[in-house]
């Protein structure tokens, strides 16, 4: 694709994580149904963060965190999202740079606060996540930027912001934009109770206009509302031409027309904290598809971002991806 800016950019909420370890008791006090996102009050999260023990605070967000992970691997990035100028939204914007990702988002004053999620991880590794969405599902067509969307060759789409009719409105934009510049378009479920919300809307969105579709087991049985796995992943095909759909320690599969590629899991000796293992598979994925790789090689490079993200604490990489990929015979 000619006159690329950026490999990938993304739109999605832009949340500040706070990291924190508990026992299973602690979410069944609080009704936190495990393994899963639910929303919540500014009254629960700052009860949560009250009973809560030590934690860590960094920008976060599921389409964030791909795109850290796309920087990671030597890939350009950018995200557009929306936070307020608060000290929250200060952190977020300063990670996020950090790390390598462009963000031009202006931050808001005089309305909602930034957004936070209270991130709860049990010993077995499984994250249940406590989102008070605060000010970035306020995105709308005015965040969008038509220049910056034609600069990627892929436009990424976090799910989880598909709440609000405004959000709903802008991902459209997105797309159309896209579409007429000849990029891809690529979504992620994200949830499977955010899949049961939208249902019908998400199926006629990857139907319009979404090219890569993400999904993990529990999201795409539940987005064709069957218990069949494989029945699910092929009545995907009838809506987009790409699926990778991953299945935790069985790996993940990726159908398109044609081909069925099975991928295994990368070896990890110890699973610490599981968040941000599907938002990582998706920047290796994403990386390889924007860099021009086979979909196997793609699918492998996804595998080994989510291993090295769940062996320790946070849904960032602490070491660098295109030289963890290197060393399993993988040249970024």
């Amino acid at each position: 694709m000619s006159d690329t800016r950026y490999d990938v950019i993304g739109i999605g909420n832009a949340i500040v994580d706070i990291i924190g370890r508990c026992e299973d008791d602690f979410l069944v006090t609080h009704d936190a149904p495990k393994g899963h996102m639910r929303l919540v009050d500014a009254a629960t999260i700052a009860s949560l963060y009250a009973d809560m023990g030590p934690a860590i605070e960094i920008s976060g967000g599921s389409a964030a965190n791909t795109l850290v992970g796309i920087s990671s691997f030597g890939g350009r990035s950018a995200f557009i999202g929306k936070v307020a100028g608060d000290e929250f939204g200060k952190i977020f914007a300063h990670d996020i740079r950090a790390a390598g990702v462009d963000f031009n988002s202006k931050a808001v004053n005089g309305k909602d606060p930034t957004s936070r999620s209270l991130i709860l991880v049990t010993p077995d590794g499984e994250r249940t996540m406590n989102t008070f969405l605060g000010i970035s599902t306020d995105i709308d067509d005015g965040e969008v930027d038509p220049a910056a969307i034609k600069a990627a060759k892929i436009v990424y789409l976090e799910g989880y912001l598909f709440d609000r009719p405004d959000a709903k409105a802008a991902f459209r934009q997105a797309v159309d934009i896209a579409k007429s510049g000849g990029r891809k378009v690529a979504l992620s479920l994200s949830d499977g109770f955010c899949v049961d919300r939208h249902r019908a809307e998400f199926i006629k969105l990857i139907h319009d206009g979404i090219d890569i579709l993400f999904a993990n087991e529990d999201e795409i049985t539940s987005l064709y509302e069957t218990s069949d796995f494989e029945e699910a992943a092929k009545r995907a095909l009838t809506d987009t031409d790409l699926a990778a759909l991953t299945r935790s320690g069985k790996g993940s599969l990726i159908i398109s027309h044609g081909e069925r590629i099975e991928i295994p899991v990368d070896p990890v000796e110890d699973v610490v904290d599981t968040t941000g293992a599907g938002d990582l598979y998706a920047a290796g994925f994403l990386y390889g598809l924007a860099s021009g790789k086979d979909l196997e090689t793609a699918g492998r490079l996804g595998s080994i971002a989510a291993a090295e993200v769940i062996g320790h604490m946070g849904a960032r990489p602490e070491i660098n991806l295109a030289e963890l990929s290197l060393k399993k015979g993988i040249p970024t």
